[in-house]
C-alpha cells in the first residue's frame, strides 16, 4: 500500500520539522511549507492526500489555504492547528470543512490520532466513490443496448423518473431486462449509494416469503434459532427490487401493502414497529391487472405499485437492436475470455434478426457467447448459427410484385402474406401494415386465401 503524502504547513520552522518526524515515523510521506502560498504551489503539483495547516501565516493564512484546497481537490482532509488565541478562527474553519483542530503546543500522542482518524475517512470516501464510480458503469444506459424509438424511450423516462421515490411496476417478458431497469433506475437515483436488494419472489415458497420479507424473531417457528432481519430492514434508505411480484401470496400482500402505505412492519413473531425508508420497484411477466381481475392480486396493491408503469419491449417488436446487441455481447465475451472474434457476416445478421426470440435478450447473449465458446470464430458466420436458428422459416421479407401488377392486387398479396406472417392475428398485421384494425377486416372481405385469424 503506498504511504499517504501529508502537507505540513507551519510558519515555524521548529514546529514544522518536529511534525515531520513524528509524522515519519508513523510512515506517512511529509511535504513542508513555511506558508500558504507555498503550500498551495505544493498541492497544485504533488500527490496530496492531507494538509495539517496553521492558522496564522504570512502571505496566505490557513482558511485562505483551506478554501483553495477544498475548491481543488474537496475529498483532501485539512486539519488545523491552532494557538489558544485563534480558537475562534480554528471553529470558522471546521465549518468550511476541516477535518479537526490541534491546540498549541502540540501533543504527539493527539496529533497521531486526529491524523490516522483523518487517513481513514479519507481512505473511505475515495474507496465508496471508486465503488459508485463502478457500479454506475455496470449498470449504466450503456449496458442496456437499444436505439430502437421503444427503447430511447424507456431511457428517457428512467432518467426523468429516476430522481423519485415514486414506485415503478416493469412489465416485460422472460429475458427482456426487467431486472438491468431496476437496477438503471437505482444507481442513477439519490439512493445510488445505499443498498440495492433484490427478491425473486417465484423462488420463494408461502412459508418462508414473510420471513424473507419481513424478518423474524428468535422462536418465530421450528428452526428459527436466532434473531434475523428481512430484506426490508437491509434495504433501508435504498431500493427493494420485487422480482416476480404476482407469486406473492394474498395473506403476504397485506403486509406489503402496510408497508407501501405507513414504511412499518413487525418481524414475524415479533410485535416492535420497524420503520422503513425504502423505494420500492417491481417486475412482472404477467399484466398484472389480469391477475387482479383473476383475484389472485389485490387492486389496491397493484395501485400502489403501479405509480409508474415501464413495459418492455419483447426483442422481436425491437428486431433493429438486435445487430448493436450482437455486436455489444462479441466485445463483452472478447473481454471476458480473451478472444479476438472480429464481427459477425450480414447473411447471419439476416437470420439473428428473423428468428423468433423467445427467450429475448437473455436468449440472445447466451447463444452468442455459446458460438464463440463453442467455435471461437474470427468472423461469426451461418455455418456457427445453432442448428435451429438455420433451419428456422421466418415469415416473408419480400413479396415479388411484377412490373405493372395492378394495385388492388398488390395490396391484396401484400394483406394475405403479412396475415400468414402473424400466423392470423390481425392486430398485429395492422401494426406492421401502419393501418388500423377495422381497415384489416374491412379488407378481408371476399379473400378466400386468408387463414383463420384472430
Amino acid at each position: 500500500m503506498e504511504k499517504k503524502v501529508i502537507l505540513v504547513v507551519e510558519d515555524d520552522p521548529t514546529v514544522g520539522e518536529s511534525i515531520r518526524l513524528l509524522l515519519k515515523k508513523r510512515g506517512y510521506a511529509i511535504l513542508l511549507a513555511s506558508n500558504g502560498k507555498e503550500a498551495l504551489h505544493l498541492f497544485r503539483h504533488e500527490p496530496v492526500d492531507l494538509v495539517i495547516t496553521d492558522l496564522v501565516m504570512p502571505k496566505m493564512d490557513g482558511i485562505e489555504l483551506l478554501e483553495a484546497v477544498k475548491g481543488l481537490k474537496p475529498e483532501t482532509e485539512v486539519i488545523v492547528i491552532s494557538a489558544q488565541g485563534t480558537i475562534e478562527k480554528a471553529v470558522q474553519a471546521m465549518k468550511l470543512g476541516a477535518f479537526d483542530f490541534i491546540e498549541k503546543p502540540i501533543n504527539p500522542k493527539v496529533i497521531s490520532l486526529v491524523v490516522e482518524r483523518a487517513s481513514e475517512k479519507q481512505t473511505l470516501i475515495l474507496q465508496n466513490r471508486d465503488l459508485r464510480l463502478k457500479l454506475e458503469d455496470k449498470f449504466h444506459f450503456k449496458n442496456i443496448i437499444g436505439r430502437s424509438e421503444k427503447m430511447v424511450k424507456i431511457f428517457e423516462l428512467i432518467n426523468h423518473i429516476a430522481p423519485y421515490d415514486s414506485s415503478v411496476l416493469i412489465i416485460g417478458e422472460s429475458g427482456t431486462g426487467k431486472e438491468l431497469i431496476a437496477n438503471a433506475i437505482h444507481y442513477h437515483s439519490p439512493r445510488a449509494a445505499m443498498p440495492f436488494i433484490k427478491v425473486s419472489c417465484a423462488s420463494l415458497s408461502e412459508g418462508i416469503i414473510e420471513s424473507e420479507l419481513f424478518g423474524h424473531e428468535k422462536g418465530a417457528f421450528t428452526g428459527a434459532i436466532t434473531s434475523r432481519k428481512g430484506r426490508f430492514e437491509l434495504a433501508h434508505n435504498g431500493t427493494l427490487f420485487l422480482d416476480e411480484v404476482e407469486d406473492i401470496p394474498p395473506s403476504t400482500q397485506i403486509k406489503l401493502l402496510r408497508v407501501l402505505q405507513e414504511g412499518e412492519f413487525e418481524r414475524v413473531g415479533g410485535n416492535k414497529t420497524i420503520k422503513v425508508n425504502i423505494r420500492i420497484i417491481a417486475a412482472s411477466n404477467r399484466d398484472l391487472q389480469e391477475a387482479v381481475k383473476g383475484g389472485v392480486f389485490r387492486e389496491d396493491l397493484y395501485y400502489r405499485l403501479n405509480v409508474v408503469n415501464i413495459k418492455l419491449p419483447t426483442l422481436k417488436d425491437r428486431r433493429d437492436d438486435i445487430p448493436f446487441l450482437v455486436n455489444f455481447f462479441i466485445e463483452r465475451y472478447n473481454q471476458k475470455y480473451r478472444m479476438n472474434v472480429r464481427g459477425i457476416s450480414q447473411r447471419a445478421m439476416n437470420l439473428l434478426m428473423d428468428y423468433e426470440w423467445s427467450g429475448n435478450v437473455r436468449e440472445l447473449e447466451n447463444t452468442v457467447e455459446s458460438i464463440m465458446v463453442i467455435n471461437s470464430p474470427e468472423v461469426m458466420d451461418i455455418p456457427h448459427l445453432p442448428q435451429e436458428i438455420r433451419d428456422f422459416k421466418g415469415r416473408p421479407e419480400v413479396i415479388p410484385v411484377r412490373i405493372g401488377t395492378p394495385l388492388e392486387e398488390v395490396e391484396r398479396e401484400m394483406l394475405i402474406q403479412t396475415l400468414k406472417a402473424t400466423k392470423g392475428n390481425k392486430r398485429r398485421a395492422a401494426q406492421l401494415l401502419g393501418i388500423n384494425v377495422r381497415t384489416i377486416h374491412r379488407k378481408m372481405e371476399g379473400i378466400e386465401e386468408l387463414p383463420s385469424t384472430s
